[in-house]
């Protein structure tokens, strides 16, 4: 555990937030307050979960504040699968969103496993 800031799946959930912000800027979707908020928030929560679960000093609280942020990640795909079926997004963009989503969910799968394993091993 350490600097939160070189964790490669930090970096990749701070990318993503700030294209959640773009993407929510359109016309449309910034006029949907509630849906707006809560797909910010969620892409917020990522990012700041790796943080915190970094920087937690202990492996049990850091693997906790990685599946929050695990599911934070469904949680975003969810409200741009929504974003989408309103048509406050187009598919193509959903899609790029959807594999960003993935690929920090697949980081902290195996962060998990590989605190878990560090953990049972001790």
């Amino acid at each position: 555990m350490g600097d939160f800031k070189k964790l490669k799946v930090w970096q990749e959930s701070i990318e993503l937030c700030t294209r959640v912000y773009e993407t929510t800027k359109n016309n449309s979707y910034s006029k949907d307050f509630e849906l707006r908020g809560q797909t910010r928030k969620s892409s917020i929560s990522i990012s700041s979960n790796i943080a915190e679960g970094e920087e937690s000093g202990s492996i049990k609280q850091s693997i906790r504040y990685f599946n929050i942020a695990k599911a934070s990640c469904a949680e975003l795909y969810t409200q741009l699968i929504i974003a989408n079926n309103v048509k406050y997004i187009e598919k193509n963009e959903l899609e790029e969103l959807e594999e960003n989503c993935k690929k920090i969910s697949a980081m902290l799968f195996n962060l998990i496993k590989s605190r878990s394993n560090f953990e049972n091993n001790k």
